[in-house]
């Protein structure tokens, strides 16, 4: 299954254009989406999930929806999101750093699975292969976005080109999770169409397809044990009881008969030979007798 964990939402933003955009994205091939918000600050404690809820009884065929949160991180010392909160209202929390500063943080200590940034402006820094590998080793995936290349200006693309090309290089291809970070459905590209794109500006096919499939499921997987298991650790599934059959409400009882009868059997068996091998005895004594009365 392929994943868009990337679609952002506004309040400004109406049903029929979100509903269009599912639809499209299904059609294409796209199996889960993440609608995402941006958030500068943290949201009040009587403050839900934002995104509206689409009726179940549309007519045409949507992927499975998942709730995501973009936080905005300039200065770590200085950010007041309370995780926790978050983590109980959003499917998925991600953080889009804007610093230097911010970027060491989310590679090194922020427990967020995803770093997002818009890859068309000048970010200040160079990734670096030392923090962006230990990223990757903690789980944190790095976000490819290819509807900014697609909405941007001239400038903005080259910008984009060569961030993404210094991103792929720091990290080696891996742990990249590409979206499409579409506003509307003009925004969103094809599977194929996004490797083969990717692939000219250093990803390989295979790592594509990577950060299509397998990258995002880990982080809606990981995510989503998180919520539900013991501890973060441990998923716990209630499984469903066993058929209640004849045998077992004999239970224990029944095991010991069955021991019985086979026990029975070997004794019958047993006497059986017995008496076989008496009775051919009997047979060659009389057969001897025989013999001696005709001599």
């Amino acid at each position: 299954m392929l994943y868009d964990l990337n679609v952002p939402w506004s309040p400004s933003t109406t049903d029929s254009q979100l509903l269009q955009t599912l639809t499209l994205s299904a059609s294409l091939g796209y199996g889960a989406v993440a609608l995402n918000t941006t958030l500068t600050q943290a949201p009040s404690g009587q403050q839900g999930v934002p995104f509206p809820k689409l009726s179940p009884d549309s007519p045409t065929k949507l992927p499975r929806i998942l709730h995501r949160a973009t936080l905005v991180l300039d200065d770590p010392a200085a950010s007041n999101f309370s995780l926790p909160a978050l983590v109980r209202m959003y499917d998925i929390l991600a953080v889009r750093p804007l610093s230097d500063k911010a970027f060491q943080n989310a590679c090194l200590t922020f427990d967020t699975p995803i770093i997002s940034m818009d890859l068309t402006q000048n970010l200040g820094f160079y990734f670096r292969p030392k923090p962006c590998m230990a990223a990757v080793s903690r789980g944190v995936r790095f976000e490819i976005c290819y509807s900014q290349a697609l909405a941007a200006d001239a400038r903005g693309r080259a910008q984009f080109i060569a961030n993404t090309t210094g991103l792929i290089r720091a990290t080696r291809g891996r742990g990249i999770m590409i979206s499409s970070e579409a506003r509307n459905a003009l925004g969103l590209r094809a599977p194929a169409d996004v490797v083969n794109l990717l692939d000219v500006w250093g990803l390989g096919r295979e790592k594509g397809m990577e950060g299509l499939g397998s990258v995002p499921r880990s982080v809606v997987v990981n995510e989503g044990v998180k919520r539900t298991g013991f501890r973060g650790v441990v998923d716990v599934v209630q499984a469903l009881d066993a058929p209640f059959t004849k045998e077992k409400q004999e239970g224990q009882p029944g095991q010991g008969s069955n021991k019985k009868d086979k026990k029975q059997k070997r004794k019958s068996g047993e006497e059986t030979q017995r008496g076989d091998k008496h009775q051919s005895k009997k047979m060659k004594l009389v057969s001897r007798d025989a013999d001696t009365a005709k001599k």
